[in-house]
């Protein structure tokens, strides 16, 4: 069976700029290639596709939740850095899903949705335990990409004592610090598990009654919590890195040690 490799280009790309030192010349670019370069490497799939935010343009859930995602300020290092990165993803031979309104987490759940394979979802953002199913596992990375975690079905129980499908329901309802999602009040990870356990689903949960003053701002947390599958993506198909193409790229921003390993590879 055909396999897909799909990655957060953002989250691989502030995971490699917060590990590198800033001494490190364009350090997310040099992090974030070597990232992929291993994980191609490890994996060896039929075709990669990288999703990207477009942060200069709000999406759907910035619209509906005024304070969705506030606070988060990037240093002009990182998104100068950020702007340059879909263009060495081509360069890489790798499908670019990118697209005002949609994050990069869309092109994920679009790309497990078409592929007629298994995905690699790679990424380091749990929201995405929502689309792991028998086909679809997320590759979690631990220390850069030296170590991978595999998270199927049985590790989404294991983890989150709900199955995968639940998953955009206990977000809902436990909240997400990290995007501003308040959840229910006074309900945490383990008592939103237990109520899914009970009831099914966050309608079933309503229908007995519970959180009725919450009940249209839970809805919209879950609708928020939710990738969007239908992001527009480009046609998905089999096809070799161009490593050499990305040597040179990496040679024209002047990484003249990054263009020599990629050349190695290819």
């Amino acid at each position: 069976m055909s396999v897909l490799l799909a990655v957060d280009g953002d989250s691989f790309a502030h995971r490699a700029y917060h590990g590198l030192p800033k001494s490190v010349r364009l350090n997310a670019i040099v992090g974030w290639t070597n990232m992929m370069t291993r994980l191609w490497q490890v994996e060896r799939p039929d075709a990669v596709l990288v999703g990207w935010d477009t942060l200069e343009v709000p999406t759907y859930r910035h619209a509906a939740y005024e304070a969705y995602q506030s606070g988060r300020v990037f240093e002009e290092s990182l998104l100068e850095q950020l702007a340059l990165m879909p263009a060495l993803s081509h360069a890489l031979g790798f499908t670019v899903g990118k697209g005002a309104g949609y994050e990069a987490d869309d092109f994920l759940a679009a790309a497990a949705q078409e592929w007629p394979g298994s995905v690699l979802v790679a990424t380091s953002d749990r929201d995405a335990y929502q689309l792991v199913s028998d086909r679809v596992t997320i590759l979690a990375p631990t220390r850069g990409v030296s170590e991978i975690v595999r998270i199927g079905p049985a590790e989404v129980r294991e983890r989150y004592g709900v199955e995968p499908g639940q998953v955009t329901d206990l977000i809902a309802l436990r909240g997400d610090p990290s995007d501003k999602l308040p959840g229910a009040r006074g309900i945490g990870p383990k008592k939103a598990a237990e109520l899914l356990a009970q009831y099914g689903t966050l309608e079933d949960v309503l229908a007995a009654g519970r959180f009725v003053a919450e009940a249209e701002d839970l809805r919209l947390f879950r609708r928020i919590a939710q990738m969007d599958a239908s992001a527009p993506l480009p046609p998905l198909e089999p096809k070799t890195p161009t490593w050499a193409e990305a040597s040179s790229f990496a040679k024209e921003l002047g990484l003249p040690q990054l263009a020599e390993r990629l050349a190695s590879v290819a």
